[in-house]
């Protein structure tokens, strides 16, 4: 399989798991820690502020994380952390559908619609199902929230679940050898959506994952998420709340405003989620043969392979949102019975 590494002339819009498109640095001004405009952020025309004092410092050390390789995940220390990551999922009752659709060998690449904001408890029950298939010896790896590699203790843990920080060339690097590699391409956009548009996938336009998909010649994946997102109610992406504090200079779009118990709040006193059934269904894979590398370099058929995946995803949430219906009630149900029996 040839090896085709992204280049850094792609555009980037990269956040919570968008990790295809990388970011692209001739389009800021002097260097990454200067202003930018919102044109390359979101498309409106307001200014953006560059994070200065601890923020710029969390920039900072963003960009040498950047610099970093993928290869720290320790297949030791995910057995250890594995019943851990059951435990806190089980708060939401999940049920994993068609994961013989998922090779149990070889590269793939898995695509996923991200929910719940931070807390994307999705996420981590994908990663368990694919852990049950394949198991840890064989790699794997997710693409990370860049900001999280940003800080002590946590990018560390990260790192040696198999994290790679989103806007890295590493992806392409993983597929090539053989390994699986985990993506969201929505990233924060999606994962911060709406509550009213949770039953959506939506990745910002971004179709940088079918272009790796045909640069290394490997299948896709589609992993489609139920429930997760009901459990956080976000009444909006708060996009330029986060441009006024000059997040996009670390990569982050999004400043998400928040309805919790105690009424209306942020990201910054986020409530607690709400224990909704979550169903994650992996769907059959799809592949390209007639197609071969040099299509990568084709935006028009790079833009018709991402919609035919993201069509796929639509359809089964569509089919999940009737067949698990009210999955916060049912979740509610879940945890009533467990405290029952015990």
């Amino acid at each position: 399989m040839a090896r085709t590494p992204l280049s850094v002339d792609q555009p980037c819009r990269s956040a919570l798991g968008c990790g295809i498109e990388v970011w692209d640095n001739s389009k800021m001004t002097g260097s990454p820690m200067q202003m930018a405009t919102s044109e390359e952020c979101g498309g409106e025309h307001d200014a953006v502020t560059h994070p200065v004092g601890p923020l710029g410092a969390l920039a900072r050390r963003l960009e040498q994380e950047h610099a970093r390789g993928s290869k720290d995940r320790e297949p030791e220390y995910i057995e250890q952390q594995i019943a851990k990551i059951r435990a806190l999922t089980a708060y939401f009752s999940p049920t994993v559908r068609g994961l013989e659709y998922l090779p149990s060998e070889g590269p793939a690449l898995v695509i996923g619609n991200h929910n719940a904001a931070f807390y994307m408890p999705d996420t981590w029950v994908t990663a368990l199902a694919i852990v049950d298939r394949r198991g840890t010896a064989h790699p794997a790896y997710t693409l990370t929230y860049d900001l999280l590699f940003a800080l002590p203790l946590v990018g560390t843990f990260l790192r040696r679940i198999g994290a790679i920080p989103a806007a890295s060339e590493d992806a392409a690097q993983a597929l090539a050898e053989g390994a699986l590699v985990l993506d969201y391409p929505g990233g924060d956009w999606e994962a911060c959506r709406p509550w009213s548009e949770r039953n959506r996938i939506d990745f910002g336009g971004r179709s940088g994952f079918a272009r790796l998909a045909l640069q290394t010649g490997v299948p896709i994946v589609p992993v489609v998420a139920h429930g997760s997102h009901d459990s956080v109610v976000v009444l909006a992406r708060g996009d330029r709340i986060a441009r006024w504090l000059g997040l996009p200079g670390m990569h982050i779009k999004v400043f998400p405003i928040l309805l919790g118990p105690l009424g209306i709040t942020t990201a910054v006193l986020p409530p607690l989620p709400l224990p909704s059934s979550i169903t994650v269904e992996f769907l059959p894979p799809i592949t390209w043969p007639d197609l071969g590398p040099e299509a990568a370099d084709d935006p028009d058929i790079v833009t018709r392979c991402a919609d035919q995946v993201i069509e796929a995803m639509q359809e089964a949430l569509d089919r999940l949102r009737v067949e698990r219906a009210h999955p916060v009630l049912r979740g509610y149900a879940n945890l009533a019975r467990r405290l029952v029996r015990r």
